[in-house]
């Protein structure tokens, strides 16, 4: 009986549907691991443009305001006389993240910063579904978020916004949310006796703690928004201390307004 072999064009279309079959059925979890960053790699405003967008530059409403800056590793060694040149007179610089990342360019940003003049701060990046709010708050002080009466150190800021690497609101609930928030400012300023800033945006701080008010009357805010006013503040307080209004800044991109001139700046770092 004679043997039918397939012939070729047969053998290149098996092969063709072997490697779209091998395509469709391949797992998904490492390109969706790819998606999600490092940690310790978050910053200040890492979500803004994803989800609440960016809506151009503020107006020259000729109110009175300092610019400032904020940085992480990702600037690396920054040039800080090239900033303080262009008018920037404050900074922060990442401390910490959980309580597993520790900023390894912090010494160069935070003396480099102070050396060319400016007033400066330390920021932690809170991952609020890894550990206790103190215990971060702890963290962030032994690493660098602590304050001085030296007239250039400003309070610790608490940047709190969107999960890089994972829910927005870290899986919990808007009471748990707040409950952690009070956890670390309690704890931080047990630990420096000073109120710490609070960074977010309003549509996070809305989605993520229910448009909680209570922390107005003690916490300056430091809001983030991408466009040419500063919006809906969040519940409680009515004005901001502080607008990152943009991402794309010149030489490290995140820069920032404080409500106020210079001296208004020496009045938050005294204390």
């Amino acid at each position: 009986m004679p043997v039918h072999r397939p012939g070729p064009l047969r053998l290149v279309l098996t092969g063709l549907l072997l490697t779209a079959l091998s395509l469709v059925l391949a797992p998904t979890s490492p390109a969706a691991a790819a998606d999600t960053p490092a940690r310790g790699s978050a910053y200040m405003g890492m979500g803004v443009p994803a989800h609440d967008g960016v809506h151009g530059l503020p107006r020259d409403t000729r109110a009175v305001q300092t610019e400032g800056v904020d940085v992480s590793s990702h600037q690396g060694n920054v040039a800080w006389s090239t900033l303080w040149s262009s008018g920037v007179k404050w900074a922060y610089v990442k401390a910490t993240e959980g309580t597993y990342y520790t900023n390894p360019y912090f010494a160069q940003q935070c003396n480099g910063s102070y050396n060319v003049g400016m007033i400066r701060g330390a920021y932690h990046f809170a991952t609020p579904d890894t550990t206790s709010g103190a215990t971060q708050a702890n963290y962030f002080v032994d690493h660098g978020g602590g304050w001085s009466r030296d007239g250039k150190t400003l309070p610790g800021a608490l940047d709190i916004e969107w999960n890089p690497y994972g829910a927005a609101c870290y899986g919990k609930s808007q009471s748990g949310m707040v409950t952690w928030i009070r956890d670390f400012l309690n704890q931080y300023k047990a630990r420096t006796g000073r109120d710490a800033v609070i960074y977010t945006a309003t549509s996070w701080w809305t989605q993520c703690t229910g448009n909680y008010s209570g922390f107005a009357t003690a916490n300056p805010l430091w809001i983030a928004r991408y466009a040419s006013t500063v919006g809906t503040l969040p519940a409680g307080w009515s004005y901001y201390t502080m607008w990152q209004y943009t991402s794309t800044g010149p030489t490290v991109g995140d820069h920032n307004r404080f409500n106020g001139a210079l001296d208004r700046v020496q009045a938050l770092a005294y204390g």
